[in-house]
């Protein structure tokens, strides 16, 4: 006699329930998640589809993650490492981009990021111009507003502005993945 394979049910794809602010934080429904269980584990089955859709598996329904700014959120530790706010180290890539905001993304081993904020001083602190000097207060005014003459560099990556509206397309990521789908019309569930 054969055991049936037990396979998932056929469930349709979650949207608008949960998202990730510019800080690290999971909400549903805007409402700031606090249970270190549950946000272990939308930490621990946070992944993205081909398309740069960021989301959450929950066994066999997708539960996709509208972003604030970026799909991680990065924080400069004390002893230079890099980690996102699943707690994964992560090895910095280029691009490095800031926007007119003065808020910086840039790509990683593990995805794109957006450096919280409580971390900027200590971003610009490691800034460095093609000398190797400490970036000074009107080159990196000059490269938010794109009219920098001298390249400005953090950790050997070259900063580069580019207006907040084109984070997204550059970094291949979705900030909502609903609208991203409405746009491309019908599908079937994820």
């Amino acid at each position: 006699m054969t055991t049936p394979v037990p396979h998932w049910p056929d469930v349709p794809a979650c949207y608008g329930w949960l998202s990730l602010d510019a800080r690290g934080n999971w909400r549903l429904k805007e409402e700031r998640i606090a249970h270190p269980g549950l946000i272990a584990f939308l930490n621990a089955h946070y992944a993205h589809d081909a398309e740069g859709n960021w989301l959450v598996n929950n066994g066999p329904q997708r539960v996709y993650v509208r972003l604030e700014r970026a799909p991680l959120v990065l924080r400069l530790q004390p002893d230079g490492r890099l980690s996102s706010h699943t707690g994964r180290a992560v090895t910095p890539r280029a691009p490095v981009c800031i926007d007119e905001e003065g808020c910086v993304v840039l790509a990683t081993d593990a995805g794109p990021g957006v450096v919280d904020d409580r971390d900027l001083a200590s971003f610009v602190a490691e800034l460095r111009d093609g000398q190797g000097q400490p970036a000074s207060d009107e080159t990196l005014l000059a490269t938010l507003t794109g009219t920098a003459v001298e390249a400005l560099f953090w950790r050997g990556h070259r900063l580069v502005a580019c207006p907040r509206s084109a984070l997204a397309a550059r970094f291949g990521f979705q900030l909502d993945p609903q609208a991203a789908d409405a746009a491309a019309g019908p599908r079937g569930s994820a």
